[in-house]
């Protein structure tokens, strides 16, 4: 006979539980408590396949830009415009037919709405192209840019960390070139605002370790919310 889904977790209750201290209590605080285990299994498991959140902690500038070992792997980088000037940098080794999935999403937070920065990819064998004056670019290295598709935003529920976000770009590169590439994110108006930057689709677990309380702080308006 085939067994329930639930009883390899009231077995745990049962042994970890209330019951081995002698108190009895009725069969329903089993199923309730055996519901509770898979709840919690089935959310590490989730978390443990999501994509590895990281914060910033510092400003990533061109000089100290934020390094991604490996662009094929989920990562989701949470960082912050923080007005007229600021270009945001991140770097990833990339090789020559590699295929990277690069995409922005925006935090639903008050002010955010129509906030839609521009991603530019950096790096060799990529087209020439023009970069406004505040965009630095390093040397050899050509352009692709990714701007926020027009019209409304479609939204989205992340059910890991139970948040919601508009969706702006998304994009998948073939690498044209060995060698170094950067993202710079920037807004052409000059709005501040918070983002969500990924790159990569392929699961594997890792990230921030107090991703939790970091995500928290990020999710709070900024003292000037950003205006178009």
């Amino acid at each position: 006979m085939k067994r329930p889904l639930w009883e390899p977790a009231v077995i745990m209750c049962r042994h970890f539980g209330i019951k081995k201290r002698g108190i009895r209590l009725p069969r329903p605080y089993y199923v309730l408590s055996a519901l509770t285990v898979i709840v919690i299994l089935a959310l590490t498991v989730g978390r443990a396949d999501a994509h590895q959140p990281f914060f910033e902690d510092r400003d990533h500038t061109l000089a100290q830009p934020y390094p991604i070992s490996d662009p094929t792997v989920s990562t989701a980088l949470y960082a912050t415009l923080q007005g007229p000037a600021d270009v945001d940098y991140f770097t990833f080794p990339g090789r020559t037919d590699q295929e990277v999935l690069i995409e922005m999403v925006i935090p639903q937070i008050v002010g955010q709405k129509k906030f839609a920065p521009t991603v530019a990819l950096l790096g060799p064998g990529l087209p020439a192209g023009d970069l406004p004056d505040k965009v630095a670019r390093p040397a050899g290295a050509g352009v692709r840019i990714l701007g926020p598709k027009p019209g409304k935003a479609p939204t989205f529920f992340e059910p890991y960390t139970r948040t919601s976000y508009w969706r702006r770009q998304s994009a998948r590169i073939t690498l044209p070139a060995d060698g170094t590439y950067w993202v710079a994110v920037y807004h052409p108006g000059g709005a501040a605002g918070r983002y969500v930057l990924s790159l990569g689709d392929r699961e594997i677990r890792g990230g921030d370790p107090e991703s939790a309380l970091k995500l928290r702080k990020f999710f709070t308006p900024l003292r000037q919310p950003p205006s178009i």
